[in-house]
């Protein structure tokens, strides 16, 4: 016989077993008294009542694994976090470095190498930190936003927007689109506005 067949008669004498417990809990029905009637409703309230915390406790269990792995996947793209905030004053001090070497292109082959050198290097440190979603914040001409940027002073600035940026006094840096260093900036004040007293 084969294993098709074999199912096929299991199959039949479940059908039969089923059909048969159904006939049995039918007469049985039809054969109680009325204090078993009313034991059997408390019985199948109770059967409704264990469903529902089952199915609650599925839903919570549902819960707590969505939750779980939201906090590893954070943890995986936010782990860098503080290895980057260590790394970013060496990408600003080579960014200092080739700044000061900027127009002294007379001064000699020494100087011109050094800063060749520079730059190689913070193009490599900079495209590392692209690589782990690490972006820098240069915001010039944007609106000032207080979750993203730091003000360092209002200057006036009649070309710029109001309360927009007008010098990056230091870059800051973004992981996987979160802030991990805001920008030092100067904002724009408006011309009409009140002088405010810094002595006070």
């Amino acid at each position: 016989m084969s294993t098709d067949e074999n199912r096929n008669e299991q199959i039949d004498e479940l059908k039969a077993a089923a059909e048969a417990a159904a006939e049995d809990s039918q007469a049985s029905e039809q054969e109680t008294e009325p204090g078993e009637t009313s034991e059997m409703e408390a019985l199948k309230e109770q059967v409704k009542e264990f469903q529902e915390q089952v199915l609650r406790s599925q839903a919570e269990m549902q819960n707590v694994r969505r939750r779980a792995e939201m906090d590893v996947e954070k943890a995986h793209k936010f782990a860098l976090e503080k290895f980057v905030k260590e790394l970013l004053p060496v990408a600003d001090s080579l960014e200092k470095a080739v700044e000061s070497t900027e127009g002294q292109e007379n001064s000699g082959d020494l100087v011109a190498s050094i800063r060749q050198g520079v730059e190689m290097t913070l193009n490599l440190l900079e495209s590392s930190l692209k690589k782990f979603n690490v972006e820098p914040l240069n915001p010039i001409g944007e609106p000032f936003d207080p979750q993203r940027h730091e003000a360092m002073s209002l200057v006036s600035a009649p070309d710029a927007e109001p309360n927009s940026v007008v010098a990056v006094v230091q870059k800051g840096y973004l992981l996987n689109g979160r802030v991990v260093r805001p920008a030092m900036v100067m904002v724009a004040k408006a011309q009409d506005a009140p002088k405010i007293d810094e002595q006070a």
